[in-house]
């Protein structure tokens, strides 16, 4: 009875292993790309062992303009993730609208194992509705993916 009840205990602790981690929380922060607009908001970033579910909402956009989002890996312009210029990762790509009043949500899931090395995550103006980007970035923050 007693070999049954510890199996049972050890099958759930590792069942636990897959279930998604908390959530992470980053604030998005003004890219010189940005110009005039006043952009912020949030990042959540939720994992598990195969996938990585990210929602980014944002404010102070251009209303009704397209965005693209994607992770980026660390680039060599600089010691900032943010300003260092690494590359997009694309399978990350997360493409909105904003609304009337220049909000934004993006929302996307990609394969944990393509985003494990990034090291920021950046929104860019895009100029037209499959998410070509039109500037080096309008928002930006680091994230830590491991």
């Amino acid at each position: 009875m007693k070999m049954i009840l510890a199996g049972s205990v050890l099958t759930l602790a590792l069942s636990a292993c897959t279930m998604m981690m908390s959530p992470m929380t980053y604030t998005l922060g003004k890219q010189p790309a940005g110009g005039a607009l006043n952009s912020s908001g949030t990042v959540d970033v939720k994992k598990d062992a195969m996938m990585v579910m990210t929602s980014a909402k944002v404010m102070g956009l251009a209303p009704n303009t397209y965005y693209v989002a994607h992770y980026h890996n660390q680039g060599t312009a600089s010691t900032d993730p943010c300003s260092s210029n690494g590359p997009a990762i694309m399978s990350s790509k997360m493409v909105a609208q904003s609304d009337s009043m220049g909000m934004l949500t993006l929302m996307g899931s990609v394969a944990a194992s393509d985003v494990m090395s990034a090291t920021y995550f950046n929104i860019h103006t895009a100029s037209d509705a499959a998410g070509t980007p039109a500037d080096a970035g309008v928002s930006c923050t680091p994230v830590k993916m491991m």
